[in-house]
């Protein structure tokens, strides 16, 4: 079964020329477009209408992108966002991705790039560039005021790699509980959610000397 997506874009022709895009896709099926934030939580008044992913830009009348996303995160958590704007500033994008979007691409972005994006998104949770990744690290390297202990480290690396939390747990000789234990702890250091933040380590090469700056590793 393919992934429903739902184009958010106030110009009308790049909109449809996204829309025509995406249903060429292999896993995914547009169900419909809308010109702004509001037009698509007015469509989601009927259940039939909300899609798995929202792929939606920033600039828009009514209710912007930033302020749609952190609606759809309050009363769609199941519904995913995808980014996708000219907006290029760090500040932008890092509201965004706060704001609940599970990646961020530009629009120039291409067809390919598109399409991966949109399956990482469903398939994984998230989908960052170099670029994006590179921003949250900058921020988090800026506004880290909190020691991160060896055994947080630990578990960083760890979670950067296919094991399960109970696989963490026996490789680190500690509770499952433990574990969870470091994963809340880190977010609330890092000041992120879910897990932007190891993500972000694990995908961009400009990661690792961040993490270097930050945990003072080598």
């Amino acid at each position: 079964m393919n992934y429903s997506v739902v184009v958010v874009d106030d110009h009308f022709l790049l909109s449809q020329a996204i829309g025509g895009l995406v249903q060429e896709f292999e896993n995914f099926d547009v169900l419909y477009l809308c010109k702004n934030g509001q037009e698509l939580l007015d469509k989601f008044e009927n259940p039939q209408n909300i899609p798995d992913l929202v792929l939606m830009d920033i600039k828009m009348p009514i209710l912007n992108g930033i302020e749609t996303a952190e609606k759809l995160k309050t009363n769609y958590p199941n519904v995913k966002v995808l980014a996708l704007s000219i907006e290029e500033d760090e500040y932008t994008i890092l509201k965004m991705l706060r704001a609940g979007a599970r990646g961020y691409l530009m629009k120039d972005t291409k067809k390919d790039i598109l399409e991966k994006a949109l399956l990482e998104v469903m398939r994984s949770g998230q989908y960052y560039t170099n670029t994006v990744s590179k921003i949250l690290m900058d921020s988090i390297e800026k506004n880290i005021d909190t020691e991160i202990k060896d055994k947080e480290l630990e578990f960083i690396k760890l979670a950067c790699t296919d094991m399960s939390y109970k696989e963490i747990a026996e490789t680190m000789f500690c509770s499952y509980k433990t574990v969870e234990g470091y994963r809340d702890s880190l977010y609330k250091k890092l000041g992120l959610k879910k897990q932007d933040w190891a993500y972000a380590f694990c995908h961009s090469p400009q990661s690792i000397y961040a993490v270097k700056m930050i945990f003072k590793k080598t």
